[in-house]
């Protein structure tokens, strides 16, 4: 998971919609470093960190960023410069590693879901992904990977515990996208038409 979801989910207290949703979640240290460092720097954000530190470890896995040989060759590929000096850089750092670590594991024949919302984030975890069906349409012993976003996990979480009506939609969402501008308006979604919602 890249810090942005993080961030949201956990600022206005949805972790267990998050992990009810999704399950286990991993991300890599410099993620926990950007949620961190934003709950401290942003009013918005201010929950997130403590948020983060009561999150049992079987729910978040911290991954080591040290740069083995299989994770160096992800960065260099992404980053386009030796992996030393790309993690030098802080811009876009978190997005590099959630979709180098995820490459990795999937490289070794994981399937794994990638959770990120930034625009350039997914459009990089969409070409690694198009990079392991290559590889597996070659006849590679690969995984893949899949990408997800903030919408795909409230389609998944409507009609559940966590959003059983469709007003708890629309507060959510509306809390969401005060914290993330990204996120489009509610309108341009299809999450206030989903079949969850139609009377039975």
């Amino acid at each position: 998971m890249d810090a942005g979801p993080g961030l949201n989910f956990f600022s206005i207290h949805r972790e267990r919609l998050l992990f009810g949703t999704l399950g286990p979640l991993s991300i890599p240290e410099v993620v926990e470093s950007e949620i961190r460092r934003r709950s401290g720097q942003d009013r918005r954000f201010a929950a997130a960190g403590a948020v983060m530190r009561k999150i049992p470890e079987h729910l978040l896995e911290v991954l080591s960023d040290d740069l083995t040989p299989d994770l160096s060759r992800a960065v260099e590929r992404l980053g386009r410069a030796p992996a030393a000096e790309r993690l030098r850089t802080a811009r876009d750092l978190g997005e590099t590693l959630v979709i180098a670590h995820a490459a990795v594991v999937a490289e070794a024949g994981a399937d794994v879901i990638v959770l990120i919302d930034d625009g350039g984030g997914r459009r990089a975890a969409a070409a690694e992904a198009r990079r392991l069906d290559r590889l597996r349409s070659q006849g590679a012993d690969v995984g893949s990977i899949r990408l997800i976003g903030t919408l795909t996990v409230l389609e998944r979480a409507a009609g559940s515990r966590h959003l059983p009506h469709r007003d708890d939609m629309r507060d959510l969402y509306n809390r969401l996208r005060g914290l993330d501008d990204g996120l489009p308006p509610l309108k341009d979604t299809p999450l206030m038409s989903l079949p969850c919602w139609r009377p039975s």
